[in-house]
C-alpha cells in the first residue's frame, strides 16, 4: 500500500526552472527544415578536425578507454595559441559546463546571481540550480548597460555574468565599457565573460576579457568549439582564469568530461587558421548582406539589433508578428528561433547559413511579409 501522507519533491528552486529549450531543426509535422536556429557553423567543420576526430574513432581502443580527465594535449594548444598558462585553463562539456560550475562553485541559497536582460538563458538556470536568486539589470535597447549591472550590485551578489557579444542579441560591450563594469564589482564577486562568440570579432572589436582574466583573481572567461570550429556535437569548451578559481572549479567538475574523440579535433581545429578565417569572412559577408537586405524592409515594421555574432536579432514590430512570420518561415521550409520565453515575442533569432540558405531566408521574409 502506498503512503500518500509523505510524497518526494525537489528543492523549491528545481522547481522553479524553465528547461532550457534548443533550437529545433524540423517543423511540428517531423518534416526536416533548414536548420537556422541554433547558430551551428554553415561551412561544417574544418578538414583538419575532421580529419583528428576520424582517425581518434579509428583507433582499437576508441570506445574502451576512457578519455584523459584534465584534457592536457588540449589545454597546453590553447595555452600555446593565447599566451596562457595551461595550469590556469579548464575544458568542459561545452561551454555551459563551465557556467554551471561557476554558479556552483561560487553561490548558493540566498545569494544573488547578476546577468543582463535578455542575457544568456543557461544564466537564470545555473543560478536557480544552486539556489541562487537571478537577478536581471534593465538593458540598453536590447544591449549591456553597465550602469544598470553596477546599480544592481548588492551585498548578496556572488557571480555576474556578461555574454560579449551577447546571445540572443548580438550586441557587444567594448573593451572599455567592460573595464569599466569589472572596477565597479567587488572583489568577492566572480567576474564570468562569456565569450562563445569571440572568434567572430576583429581584433579592433576585443573586449579585454581575456586580459581580464590573465591578470585578476575573480575574473573567468568561457569559450566554446561548437561556434566557429564547428564542433557543436562534441560539446567542448574552455576556461581561463586564476589558480584559485580554477583549484576551485576543478573540485566538483566531472571528471571524464570531453570525448577522446573530440579532444583529438579540438586539438586539431584550434590551430586551422584558414578554416577559422574563412568562417569569419563567410558571416561577416553575409550578415551584413542580410542585415541591409531586412533593414530595408524598415518600413514594414522590421528591424535588426546590430550584431557582433552568426546570427542575428531581428524584431517585427508592424501588422505582421514574429509569430507569424516564424510559422510562415517554417511553412517556407526555414527554422528560425522564436524567443517569446526569453522575455522576445516580437523577434526572431536567424543563424547567419551558406550563400544559398541566406538567400532564400531573406526571400521567404519577404514573403512572410507580404512583400
Amino acid at each position: 500500500m502506498t503512503d500518500t501522507t509523505q510524497m518526494l519533491t525537489p528543492k523549491p528552486w528545481i522547481s522553479g526552472i524553465a528547461p532550457y529549450v534548443p533550437g529545433k531543426s524540423a517543423g511540428a509535422d517531423g518534416r526536416p527544415l533548414i536548420k537556422l536556429s541554433a547558430n551551428e557553423n554553415p561551412l561544417g567543420t574544418g578538414e583538419k578536425a575532421r580529419a583528428a576526430f576520424a582517425a581518434a574513432q579509428a583507433a582499437p581502443d576508441a570506445l574502451s578507454r576512457y578519455p584523459d580527465p584534465g584534457s592536457v594535449e588540449l589545454r597546453a594548444v590553447i595555452a600555446a595559441k593565447f599566451g596562457l598558462d595551461p595550469a590556469r585553463i579548464i575544458c568542459g562539456n561545452g561551454s555551459d559546463e563551465l557556467l554551471h560550475l561557476a554558479a556552483g562553485t561560487y553561490a548558493g541559497v540566498g545569494d544573488e546571481i547578476l546577468y543582463v536582460r535578455y542575457g544568456f538563458a543557461v544564466y537564470e538556470i545555473a543560478a536557480r540550480r544552486v539556489g541562487a536568486v537571478p537577478v536581471e539589470a534593465d538593458d540598453r535597447d536590447y544591449a549591456t548597460d553597465v550602469d544598470a549591472l553596477l546599480a544592481a550590485v548588492t551585498e548578496r551578489t556572488r557571480v555576474v555574468y556578461l555574454a560579449n557579444p551577447n546571445n540572443p542579441t548580438g550586441t557587444l560591450a567594448s573593451k572599455d565599457e567592460v573595464a569599466r563594469l569589472y572596477a565597479g564589482l567587488p572583489k568577492d564577486v566572480l567576474f564570468v565573460i562569456d565569450q562563445a562568440y569571440s572568434e567572430y570579432l576583429t581584433d579592433a572589436e576585443d573586449d579585454g576579457g581575456l586580459e581580464l582574466a590573465k591578470t585578476q583573481p575573480n575574473v573567468i572567461i568561457t569559450r566554446t568549439f561548437s561556434k566557429i570550429h564547428g564542433l557543436a556535437a562534441e560539446r567542448i569548451g574552455w576556461g581561463y582564469a586564476s589558480a584559485d578559481v580554477i583549484s576551485a572549479l576543478h573540485r566538483i567538475r566531472l571528471p571524464f568530461n570531453v570525448t577522446r574523440a573530440g579532444q583529438a579535433a579540438a586539438i586539431a581545429a584550434i590551430g586551422d587558421e584558414e578554416f577559422v578565417t574563412a568562417s569569419r569572412e563567410h558571416n561577416a559577408k553575409w550578415r551584413s548582406w542580410l542585415a541591409d537586405e531586412l533593414e530595408s524592409l524598415g518600413n514594414h515594421g522590421v528591424r535588426v539589433v546590430p550584431s557582433a555574432c552568426n546570427f542575428l536579432l531581428v524584431l517585427f514590430e508592424g501588422d505582421v508578428s514574429a509569430e507569424t512570420v516564424y510559422n510562415r518561415l517554417m511553412e517556407a521550409g526555414y527554422i528560425v528561433r522564436w524567443l517569446p520565453g526569453q522575455g522576445l515575442p516580437g523577434a526572431l533569432r536567424m543563424t547567419i547559413g551558406t550563400e544559398d540558405e541566406t538567400r532564400g531566408l531573406a526571400a521567404a521574409i519577404r514573403a512572410a511579409l507580404n512583400v
